[in-house]
């Protein structure tokens, strides 16, 4: 075998290589696009739910204008970072918006909730109680689907950042994905347990 033999057998099997490393990539981008477009799934039939609720509760808490309307407002707000989101998963900013977004959703929807507790009349309605558990059960969609994201974020990451992966990802800008992650201060302090 000649010198230009051996020279043209190695470039064919680094481009190979090249395409192998290529489609694991697209593979495991695609991976964390689908996860992502599950967590939209399940907020967007959150973000339905809530005007239901705030709808039913405004009925009883009527002096209670201001945390309904908080909830409305930050509902719409989630609403649109979740929309542009949807619309760039792989753009890490809107990611970390949306993660935004949802964490004031969250302690709206918290603040609300104790506004709830003080009517016992409104805990009594049917009506709220379904969509309360539906909410609940929602959420807890919303929260596995947020973990299947993680998991395949890391999963592509993780490639990414491997060598000869690395080469390949820069030289094709597959760009690093960004967890869906909520700065929730709360969760980081110890929890107070009181018998008295």
């Amino acid at each position: 075998m000649g010198v230009g033999t051996i020279l043209l057998i190695v470039a064919v099997l680094l481009a190979a290589y090249f395409v192998m490393v290529y489609n694991r990539l697209i593979t495991h981008k695609n991976r964390f696009m689908n996860a992502f477009s599950q967590i939209d799934v399940q907020l967007q039939r959150r973000y339905e739910l809530i005007p239901n609720l705030v709808e039913i509760a405004s009925k009883y808490v009527k002096h209670e204008k201001e945390t309904l309307t908080a909830v409305i407002e930050a509902r719409n707000q989630a609403s649109s970072a979740c929309k542009a989101a949807s619309a760039n998963p792989q753009e890490g900013g809107l990611v970390g918006a949306l993660a935004q977004a949802e964490q004031t959703l969250g302690n709206a929807m918290g603040k609300l909730n104790v506004v709830m507790e003080d009517y016992p009349e409104l805990k009594a309605d049917e009506t709220l109680r379904d969509l309360h558990d539906e909410l609940t059960t929602t959420e807890n969609r919303v929260s596995y689907a947020r973990q299947a994201y993680s998991d395949a974020v890391m999963r592509y990451n993780t490639e990414r950042e491997q060598f000869p992966a690395v080469i390949v990802a820069s030289t094709c800008n597959f760009r690093e994905a960004d967890l869906f992650e909520a700065t929730n201060e709360e969760v980081h302090k110890p929890v107070k347990v009181s018998f008295a």
